[in-house]
């Protein structure tokens, strides 16, 4: 398809939104543009125009990857990912998280998609990316291991196959994230182990 990153930017944005706010999708111009240029949840953060977005959303329609909903008094949009591209559900949550933020590891993918689909462990993000890489062409694959990474990352391929645009600070600013959550999933099973514990010692001390 070989998209823009601002065809990138609504098409991600678009996906998004119908899985996360469904009772105002399909989106308006003015919904769709503020999506597209939120300061979370993007990378790269994006300050796009109307023109910007109208323009993005002509070509995306000739690719029938995008229609225009009738029947309201302001046009409103929606996606054909699913349905053109033939990805599944799960598959196409983890497209619509790598076109709205970027290279990321399997386990960040796992958790960023939370709100989009629920993969029950990371072998299953990776059994669905492995899936999309053997497509052809493929969809997404997977990048050399960054210097200082623990992990490799994963690009979708629907604008190309450069990942120039991500600098070695992203790919610190991604590894922190990931770390950041591993951390607090460890803080939380202490924090559980200590309740249950003195729950334990109350209980010993009751019965003394």
């Amino acid at each position: 398809m070989n998209l823009t990153q601002n065809e990138i930017r609504v098409l991600g944005t678009l996906c998004e939104k119908q899985r996360t706010v469904p009772d105002t999708y399909p989106l308006s111009l003015n919904a769709l543009l503020a999506g597209c240029n939120q300061k979370t949840s993007r990378q790269p953060v994006l300050e796009l125009t109307e023109s910007d977005v109208a323009a993005a959303l002509d070509r995306l329609k000739e690719l029938r990857l995008v229609n225009e909903v009738s029947g309201s008094r302001v046009a409103r949009y929606a996606h054909q990912f699913e349905k053109t591209v033939a990805v599944s559900g799960p598959a196409a949550a983890l497209l619509t998280v790598l076109m709205l933020r970027g290279p990321q590891t399997a386990g960040e993918l796992r958790l960023n998609c939370e709100r989009l689909y629920s993969f029950a462990d990371i072998s299953s993000v990776e059994a669905f990316l492995e899936e999309l890489t053997a497509r052809e062409p493929a969809l997404v694959r997977e990048l050399p291991r960054a210097p200082g990474a623990r992990e490799n990352r994963w690009g979708q391929l629907l604008g190309g196959d450069d990942f120039s645009d991500f600098s070695s600070s992203t790919v610190k600013n991604s590894t922190e994230a990931g770390e950041l959550a591993t951390l607090q999933a460890r803080v939380a099973a202490l924090e559980q182990e200590v309740g249950e514990l003195r729950s334990a010692l109350q209980e010993l001390l009751a019965a003394r």
